[in-house]
Formats: C-alpha cells, sequence, structure tokens
C-alpha cells in the first residue's frame, strides 16, 4: 500500500484540500486517515495529486509521421503523405511506434488514450507490457476493415486486460460508404452501445456531407441511429444549432482538438455555446501527425485562448471548465468512469504536479494555473492503476532509448 503525504489533493469536487491518500493494489481505498499502515510513504513535499488527464482522441502509431508532412491542408496531407505511409505499416510497427507515445502521454500526465488505429492486438499488448491504458476505437472505412470485423475486435477487446477496452467506430462519414454506415448501426443497435467518429472537421467535409444526401454529418448519423445509444464526435467544428441539438438529445460528446485543428487551420469549434447548451466535453490531441505533440497542457491553453479569441470575450472558457474536460470529461467520454477522481474505490490513475517550478509561483490559484501557466515540466509522477510508471520525471524499469531506435527503425524502412 502506498501513502500520498505532506501536499495537496485536487478532491472529487476539484477543490484543493490537505489530506493523505491511501492507494492499496489498484484502488484509491482511503483520503484522510486508514487503519492499516502503508508499506511506502510517498513524501509530495508540498505538491499536488490529482486525477491524471485522459487523451479523448488519438492516433498513438501516428508518432511515425511526426513533422514527416507539416504545412499542408487536412485532404493533401491525408491523401498524398499520410495514407501512402500507413499502407506500409506493420502490427509489429504499430506496437514500437504506440510505445513511444506512451512515453509521451506519460510524461504529460496522461494515462489512458482513445486511440483509432489499426492492428488492435499490437495496440492492446503494447498497453499491457508498458502499462498504460487504452480504450480502442474502431476505425472502419471503405478501404480497411468492415462492420464483421469491428464486431469481432469489439468482442475481443472488451475481455482481453483490464488496461483494455473497445468502442465501435468508424474513421468518417467521407470515408464510409452509406451501407457501411448502415452496418455499423445494426451493431449499435445490437450492443446497445455509443459509436465515434471523427466528425465536422472542416468546412469542406461538412459542405460534402450536405452535397451528398442533403445532411450534414451528424444530421446524416442521427437519421442512421448510429447516435441512438450515444457516442462520440471527434473534432466537432463546423456544427450548426440542430447539430448540437442532436448532441444534446443523444448524449454525443464533443471532443476537441484545438492543437490539430489549429495547425491544419481547420477551424474553432464553438465550445462557448456547447457549454451553455449543456453538451458533454472532453478533449484529445489528435495523433502526433497533424498535432504535433501529445502534450495536455498546451490542448488546454489552445481551447482556452482559441475560444476566447473566437468569442472576443476574455471571460469565455473558464479555466476550471477546461480543467474537468480534461480530466473528468475524457474519462467519462472514454467510458473509464472508474478512475476520473480522486475518492474512495476509485482506480488509481493519479499524478503529481511538481508546484515547486516557476511557472507554479506564487500560489493564488492552482487549478487555473494548471491550464494557464502548467506544462509538461511540472508532472513529477505518473500512475496507472496503480503502478508509479514515472517518478521524478524518471521512466520506471523502462528502455527508453531502445523504443526510439526501435521508432527510428520503422521510419527509415517506411520513407
Amino acid at each position: 500500500m502506498i501513502k500520498f503525504t505532506n501536499g495537496l489533493v485536487l478532491d472529487e469536487n476539484f477543490e484543493i484540500i490537505k489530506k493523505d491518500v491511501f492507494v492499496e493494489g489498484n484502488k484509491i481505498v482511503a483520503i484522510g486517515s486508514y487503519d492499516k499502515r502503508a508499506d511506502t510513504v510517498y513524501d509530495l513535499k508540498g505538491n499536488l495529486l490529482m486525477p491524471s488527464f485522459k487523451n479523448a482522441h488519438s492516433h498513438s502509431a501516428m508518432t511515425f509521421a511526426r513533422s514527416f508532412a507539416d504545412d499542408l491542408p487536412l485532404q493533401e496531407w491525408l491523401n498524398t503523405k499520410i495514407f501512402p505511409m500507413e499502407a506500409k505499416l506493420t502490427a509489429e510497427d504499430i506496437y514500437n511506434l504506440s510505445a513511444l507515445a506512451f512515453l509521451e502521454y506519460i510524461t504529460s500526465g496522461i494515462t489512458a488514450c482513445f486511440d483509432m488505429y489499426y492492428f488492435p492486438e499490437a495496440m492492446a499488448k503494447a498497453s499491457t507490457d508498458f502499462t498504460f491504458r487504452t480504450v480502442m476505437c474502431g476505425a472502419v472505412s471503405n478501404f480497411r476493415e468492415s462492420a464483421d470485423i469491428l464486431e469481432n475486435f469489439y468482442k475481443t477487446y472488451n475481455n482481453y486486460d483490464e488496461l483494455v477496452s473497445y468502442k465501435f467506430g468508424f474513421h468518417a462519414e467521407y470515408t464510409a460508404s452509406l451501407e457501411l454506415m448502415k452496418e455499423i448501426s445494426r451493431l449499435a443497435e445490437k450492443y446497445e452501445a455509443p459509436v465515434f467518429t471523427h466528425s465536422s472537421e472542416t468546412q469542406e467535409e461538412v459542405k460534402d456531407c450536405i452535397e451528398r444526401y442533403g445532411k450534414t454529418p451528424t444530421e446524416l448519423f442521427d437519421s442512421l441511429g448510429l447516435f441512438n445509444y450515444g457516442g462520440g464526435a471527434f473534432h466537432s467544428v463546423w456544427v450548426n444549432e440542430n447539430d448540437l441539438d442532436i448532441y444534446k438529445e443523444k448524449n454525443v460528446w464533443a471532443v476537441i482538438n484545438a492543437g490539430s485543428n489549429c495547425k491544419l487551420a481547420s477551424g474553432i469549434a464553438p465550445v462557448t455555446k456547447m457549454q451553455k447548451k449543456g453538451i458533454n466535453l472532453a478533449i484529445g490531441t489528435d495523433g502526433p501527425s497533424s498535432n504535433n505533440a501529445l502534450d495536455m497542457f498546451r490542448e488546454m491553453f489552445l481551447i482556452a485562448a482559441t475560444q476566447k479569441i473566437n468569442d472576443m470575450d476574455a471571460s469565455s472558457a473558464d479555466a476550471n471548465g477546461i480543467l474537468k474536460m480534461a480530466t473528468v470529461g475524457s474519462a467519462h467520454c472514454m467510458g473509464l468512469n472508474d478512475c476520473d477522481v480522486i475518492k474512495e474505490g476509485k482506480t488509481a490513475d493519479l499524478i503529481v504536479i511538481d508546484l515547486h517550478r516557476p511557472n507554479m509561483q506564487p500560489i493564488n490559484n492552482i487549478t487555473k494555473n494548471l491550464v494557464y501557466s502548467g506544462s509538461k515540466e511540472n508532472v513529477l509522477m505518473t500512475m496507472i492503476n496503480g503502478k508509479i510508471v514515472y517518478d521524478n520525471r524518471e521512466f520506471i524499469g523502462i528502455d527508453t532509448e531502445r523504443i526510439y531506435a526501435n521508432a527510428q527503425a520503422v521510419i527509415d524502412r517506411i520513407k
């Protein structure tokens, strides 16, 4: 059992308290005091223990294309650079490239990713080998996989390991035929399960969908029953009032990817409007080829800053709301309701924030400072499923140089 003591805690109400936290196995067993003696005492030294960040949209293995195809518009980037390279990847490549992403997630205080990619068996193995929590999302399109394969993955990886789970999903409306989307809708109905997809990322995407079907992507998905049991729309930039009404009615998560949307000039999602309508909100980095970082601090700041510019209102996008999006919101979007906050009985996915750094001083408002001034340099410790995998800014039991070398070997081969 581990006792976290002598520091501050961000509790389930997102208030800063001074109490000890006890972790036994993979669970938080007590807050305040406990009648069992701890095997390990972790001295926080006045620093902050808080729930970890969850990355609600990513393509982890796309580390292969980090800074490979920058400064291009989305469709050209996808069709001329990314898709041809992806076609060369093997399952072993996915394992090695995902391991590299895990290292970056961990340094950013991210303990789980909602990953849409191929070769899920490789991603699942990497997750268990490196003690990283992964929720995999179907990446079905007209070009790869099928509804039958999606169903098999759903059954296989929801019974694989406590660190791994799987959600129905497809790449996007513009890469999926109407019949394929109908087949996925039938799966959602069969299992009473949510569906996740890229949606309304660019103006062109929405315009083309309206030309094809007379509906926006959101309206099309709703008409097909894809959101009858909830789900999520990655990006959600170009959404109208009716789209947002559907989000609200069908419990659809809007997953915001500010870094990627800024870099690809896709636009700014109307987060403030979504908040006012009570829409579920989560945060993702998107992949490391379009962002190019897997850094939740940068995402939080960008969401705050771009909303203020979009609304021309400095009071828009309160930082505390954004911090909740990155932790609780993303966790709930991914179905990780058991590791969302620091509370007795919850799973111990925790991080320690170093407050003894210049960007965290003086202490006025810690939670807002995390959003506006925080950075990866402040992540002192990362715990996943009750296991410390990163402490004092060092990886525990991980050969980082081997991971770097394996990833570089993939790049050298496919380029």
